[in-house]
């Protein structure tokens, strides 16, 4: 997919399903409560992200420096811009990493290191709210019952999630398993066509050797980089905590009451789902599927306004900062080019 074309999807289907939500949900209370809003909620809203941003940033330096590898906090937070934009342009979020690994390699960062560090962090966030949700299902039950869609969803991303911890214990402690899996790919690309017969040998060396250097640079993060592993564990957990706190404070600034446990696990199963929603950065799903989820946080009426304000401050900020950013650094065909998209796209 080119990045015109993601970003085309992306805007297109988030204003959409916004449309729908506001049109099904909105009436003059809600425009009373808005007018009446506390202007220094938002405020707070905004301050909580930039907080969230940097911690982001830092947690990339940590994991950088947990790998034997050192960048700047500048790079760490054009980096963390850079994945907000390239998981809303790609299905599944799945288009960050390759910004962030090539970025890093433009910084002397080997190619391991940064599927790495990247991987990582993302496994991090993963880890940390597969730890929050069955906490949400046991103590908020109601956030799921009744709902078939979340029920739906929530099942395939429980299957998805223990598939890639699956293939990524394998990566460390049967590395020979996967560079057989990963020659068995290759030669089924190859018959597809999508690998060139004389390219076969140098794609699996390359994978031999790349998985060589990831699952040595995962032992550097448990070895000599354990401390600043432990500091990319923490950003972890305040960077979560910061984005979680956006949706309370949301509310209060409209004077509605709001219980900050309830509003934190609802966020944590809502934010589990989307990582692995096959429309661009989960775009449709998260306006539409957080009206449904917070409506019981709000009453209705606010619900949809409530779920795109916090995609607003939560995501479409930091979106449109990324495309910046990688605009300026990488254009249009080398963005183009790390999504793998034809040139004639």
């Amino acid at each position: 997919m080119s990045v015109r074309k993601g970003i085309a999807l992306f805007v297109g289907i988030s204003l959409a399903v916004s449309g729908a939500v506001l049109a099904s949900s909105a009436d003059r209370f809600t425009v009373d409560l808005l007018l009446s809003a506390k202007p220094r909620g938002l405020f707070l809203v905004l301050v909580l992200m930039v907080a969230a941003w940097s911690v982001d940033a830092l947690r990339f330096c940590a994991l950088s420096r947990a790998a034997d590898e050192h960048i700047g906090f500048r790079l760490g937070v054009e980096l963390t811009f850079l994945n907000y934009f390239g998981s809303a342009i790609t299905p599944m979020q799945s288009g960050g990493g390759p910004f962030q690994v090539y970025m890093l390699y433009r910084n002397d960062v080997p190619i391991g290191k940064g599927v790495a560090i990247t991987l990582t962090r993302t496994l991090l966030t993963l880890f940390i709210l597969g730890l929050v949700v069955p906490v949400a299902i046991v103590t908020t039950p109601e956030f799921l019952s009744g709902q078939h869609f979340m029920q739906g969803i929530f099942s395939y991303v429980v299957l998805f999630v223990v598939l890639t911890w699956t293939l990524v214990v394998l990566s460390l402690v049967r590395p020979q398993l996967v560079k057989r899996l990963g020659t068995a790919l290759t030669l089924l690309l190859k018959r597809l066509g999508f690998v060139k017969p004389r390219a076969v040998l140098r794609t699996v060396r390359r994978i031999n050797r790349e998985i060589d250097n990831y699952g040595e640079n995962f032992r550097l993060f448990f070895s000599t980089g354990k401390y600043h592993f432990a500091f990319a564990v923490f950003c972890s957990v305040l960077h979560l905590f910061l984005i979680f706190s956006v949706l309370p404070i949301l509310i209060w600034s409209v004077s509605l009451p709001c219980h900050y446990a309830q509003a934190l696990m609802a966020q944590a199963l809502f934010l589990f789902v989307l990582y692995f929603v096959p429309t661009p950065g989960g775009s449709g799903v998260a306006e539409g599927g957080g009206a449904i989820l917070f409506r019981l946080l709000v009453p209705w009426n606010m619900a949809g306004v409530m779920a795109i304000g916090w995609r607003f401050f939560t995501e479409y900020i930091a979106i449109g900062l990324g495309a910046f950013v990688a605009l300026r650094l990488l254009g249009w065909g080398l963005a183009d080019e790390l999504l793998g998209a034809k040139k004639d796209a």
